[in-house]
C-alpha cells in the first residue's frame, strides 16, 4: 500500500498484487477474509454468486495470481483494472451505498455516547463495537449479498464475472490489512471522521456524556462514606462454565496465534478459577511443568488434541497419554507415583504383600502379582496398576488400605 494516501482513497499498485502468491504452487490456496471484517464481505460475495459459484474460483486464481492490477477504493466505490485473456485489461467497479449526511450524524450520535470508542477511533483503532453502535442507529456497515453491485465491461453476463469476482476477494484483504476502509466505502474519509468526533468533543459532547452517565465518585466523596458491609462472594455454579463468546476479530495472520487455541485456553482458565472459588482444588497452582502438562492432557484424553500437544510439547504422544491416564485417575498423586520410584523400607511394603499373596514380587516401591501391581507413593498412599499391552496404567485413585483397592 505505498501508493496510499490515508483515508484519501485506499490503492494497492500492481507491484503489490503481482506479490501475491500464484495460481499453482506452494502457498496458493491462501484464503481470503482472515479477519471477521473480511470473512463477512467474502460470505456476502459468496452468497450473491449462489447461481453461479463457478466463476468464484475462477475469480479466486486470478486474485491469487495478481491479475488484479491496480485496485482503489473510494467513497461508495472500487474501481480496479483486471488483466484477463486480451491485451486490454478490463474496467471494474464494485460498489456498496455510501451513507447520508443524516445518517452518519445518528452514527456519530451512538458512537460519541460511548467514551471508549471515541478514544479508540481518536487514536485511529476501529473497535468491532462499531458495528453494533451503526445498528443502533438503524444501519448496517457490513453489507449483505443484495447491497453489493459489480460492473465490468468484459463481454460476460454473469453476476459477478471472474474478474469482479477477483476485485471481491482483494476487497477482503484491504479489509484485513484496514478495517477503516470499511468506513471508506460508506461514505467517511478517516479526516471527516476524525474531524467530526474532535468537533462533539470539543463542544462538549463527551462532558454532557460524563453527566448523563457518571463512571465514578469523587475519591473525597468516597473517603468520607461510612464503609458497608463487604458482600459475601457469589456461590460458585455446580460445574466449570465453559467460554461462549466468540472473538469478534481473528487474531492478525502474522502473529501466529489460533483462536481455536485460545478458546481452549479460556476454557482451561475457566475450570482452574471454579476450582478456586469452589473449595475443589487450588486451580492447578504450585504444579511443574510435566504436572501441568499432564492436567492440560487429561481433559483431552479421545481426541486429536492430544497428540497436538504432544508435538508442541516435544513429549511422545503415547508418553503423554500415559500421564494424561494417571492424572485423570489418580491426580498429581497418581501421575508421581506412576512416573517416578520412591525409597521406602521394606517394612512398609509387607501390607501390600499380604494383600497381593505370598508370591507377589516386592521391587522398590512396587509389589507385583500376576497382572496386577501395587505401588506405594510418597504421599503415604497405595495405587493400583493393571498390565495392559506390556505396560501399567493406574486403574484409579489412591488409598491408605491397599485391601480397598484390591476389593
Amino acid at each position: 500500500m505505498s501508493d496510499r494516501t490515508p483515508w484519501q482513497g485506499w490503492r494497492r499498485s500492481s507491484e503489490e498484487n503481482a506479490g501475491l502468491p500464484a495460481a499453482k504452487g506452494p502457498g496458493s490456496r491462501r484464503p481470503f477474509g482472515a479477519t471477521w471484517w473480511g470473512k463477512a464481505w467474502v460470505d456476502a460475495l459468496v452468497h450473491r454468486a449462489r447461481l453461479d459459484p463457478g466463476r468464484l474460483s475462477r475469480g479466486r486464481s486470478y486474485a491469487r495470481r495478481g491479475s488484479v492490477l491496480e485496485l482503489t477504493v473510494d467513497p461508495g466505490v472500487v474501481s480496479a483494472t483486471v488483466q484477463g485473456s486480451r491485451t486490454t485489461p478490463y474496467e471494474v467497479n464494485v460498489r456498496i451505498r455510501a451513507f447520508t449526511d443524516d445518517e452518519w450524524e445518528a452514527v456519530f450520535d451512538v458512537v460519541s455516547a460511548q467514551i471508549g470508542r471515541v478514544a479508540a477511533l481518536l487514536d485511529g483503532e476501529l473497535p468491532p463495537e462499531v458495528v453494533d453502535d451503526a445498528q443502533a442507529a438503524g444501519l448496517e456497515l457490513l453489507p449483505d449479498a443484495g447491497e453489493v453491485k459489480t460492473a465490468c465491461n468484459c463481454p460476460d453476463f454473469a453476476v459477478p464475472c471472474k474478474h469482479s469476482a477477483a476485485v471481491c476477494f482483494l476487497i477482503a484483504d484491504a479489509l484485513d490489512d484496514d478495517p477503516f476502509v470499511l468506513l471508506l466505502l460508506r461514505g467517511r474519509k478517516r479526516d471527516e471522521l476524525m474531524a467530526a468526533l474532535r468537533a462533539r468533543r470539543s463542544t462538549g459532547g463527551e462532558q454532557a456524556v460524563l453527566k448523563q452517565r457518571p463512571v465514578g465518585v469523587l475519591a473525597k466523596a468516597a473517603f468520607a462514606k461510612v464503609p458497608g458491609p463487604v458482600p459475601l462472594p457469589l456461590k460458585p455454579l455446580a460445574q466449570p462454565g465453559v467460554p461462549s463468546a466468540v472473538l469478534m476479530l481473528d487474531p492478525p495472520r502474522q502473529s501466529g496465534i489460533d483462536k481455536h487455541d485460545l478458546v481452549v485456553l479460556a476454557t482451561d482458565a475457566a475450570r482452574r478459577a471454579w476450582e478456586l472459588a469452589s473449595g475443589d482444588g487450588d486451580g492447578g497452582f504450585g504444579l511443574t511443568r510435566d504436572e501441568d502438562l499432564a492436567r492440560r492432557a487429561a481433559g483431552l484424553l479421545g481426541t486429536s488434541a492430544l497428540a497436538d500437544l504432544a508435538h508442541r510439547a516435544g513429549v511422545p504422544a503415547r508418553r503423554l497419554t500415559s500421564w494424561a491416564i494417571a492424572w485423570r485417575e489418580g491426580g498429581a498423586g497418581g501421575f508421581a507415583v506412576a512416573e517416578s520410584t520412591v525409597e521406602v523400607a521394606p517394612e512398609a511394603l509387607a501390607e501390600g504383600r499380604e494383600s497381593l499373596g505370598v508370591d507377589a514380587v516386592v521391587e522398590g516401591n512396587q509389589v507385583t502379582a500376576d497382572r496386577r501391581q501395587l505401588r506405594l507413593g510418597a504421599d503415604g498412599l497405595w495405587y493400583l496398576f493393571g498390565e495392559q499391552f506390556n505396560d501399567w496404567v493406574l486403574r484409579g485413585t489412591g488409598a491408605a488400605d491397599p485391601r480397598d483397592l484390591l476389593g
